[in-house]
């Protein structure tokens, strides 16, 4: 066999058992059983693929809608690669726009507010080299995965990750508040991928309510962080962002932008303390 034939099989595999992009997915995992980047497939087609029984057991682990890259361990955000569990949220293309939001600005010390992956924390820290920050989580298993990140990344010293609910102790001042915080309503869980609601962890997901009371616990505590001029910049769920300003703005806040992912929708905002 070789590794054009497991493409082959493997992305029809795939196909038959309903998954979207089953090409790219076969790709992928082709790549991850023979312990070769992506990108080296394109001139390795013809050579030979000894690794058929591993790539069965990944290709059932993608049929059972466990997510590629929690099969594989790991996702690109902003060009970096991130270590991924069933104890995060696979991070995703639009949070990459509270990344290039924040960069807009100068800042020193950053906070982000459910940290997960902790993509959003380091990639502004290795963006920045003269920042430092930390990350809050209520999953200590999550905190492992940010602070094996940090490490990866090179950047530990700079990131501080702890344990709590929301702010916890942290008293700042911040120059920046990140956040991609659970979101959607309780009543959407049902309704979603399977990849998403049987694989990623719910109460990243759901607030267990409306999916609005994140901000509401963000807004009580955002202003009292931040130092004079700070920014608070938060991911929110396509439709949500209007009532998420208005909520955020009861803290004391105003909004300085309403922010757009790549088709267009509304999905994050940038606030600023006066």
């Amino acid at each position: 066999m070789t590794f054009a034939d497991a493409q082959i099989k493997a992305a029809r595999a795939l196909r038959e058992a309903g998954i979207d992009a089953a090409a790219g997915d076969a790709r992928r995992l082709v790549a991850f059983a023979a312990g070769v980047r992506p990108e080296a497939l394109i001139v390795m087609g013809p050579d030979p693929f000894d690794a058929w029984d591993g790539l069965q057991d990944l290709i059932a682990a993608r049929i059972a809608r466990q997510p590629v890259a929690q099969i594989v361990g790991e996702r690109l955000f902003w060009g970096r690669s991130f270590r991924v569990t069933p104890d995060t949220l696979d991070p995703r293309p639009e949070t990459e726009e509270i990344v290039a939001e924040a960069l807009k600005a100068p800042f020193t010390r950053i906070l982000d507010l459910g940290t997960g992956t902790g993509c959003l924390l380091l990639t502004l820290l290795a963006e920045r080299g003269d920042a430092e920050g930390v990350g809050t989580d209520v999953s200590d298993a999550a905190l492992a995965v940010a602070r094996e990140n940090a490490n990866r990344l090179g950047i530990g010293p700079r990131a501080r990750l702890a344990l709590c609910d929301w702010f916890g102790a942290e008293t700042g001042p911040f120059d920046l508040i990140v956040s991609n915080p659970p979101y959607i309503p309780a009543a959407e869980i049902a309704g979603l991928a399977p990849e998403v609601r049987e694989w990623e962890p719910t109460g990243a997901l759901t607030d267990g309510g409306d999916g609005l009371g994140a901000y509401r616990a963000i807004a009580e505590g955002a202003a009292s962080r931040l130092a004079p001029g700070g920014r608070l910049i938060v991911e929110c769920g396509a439709g949500q962002a209007r009532d998420v300003a208005a909520i955020l703005e009861t803290g004391g806040l105003t909004l300085e932008t309403i922010l757009t992912d790549m088709d267009n929708r509304e999905r994050g905002a940038a606030l600023r303390l006066a």
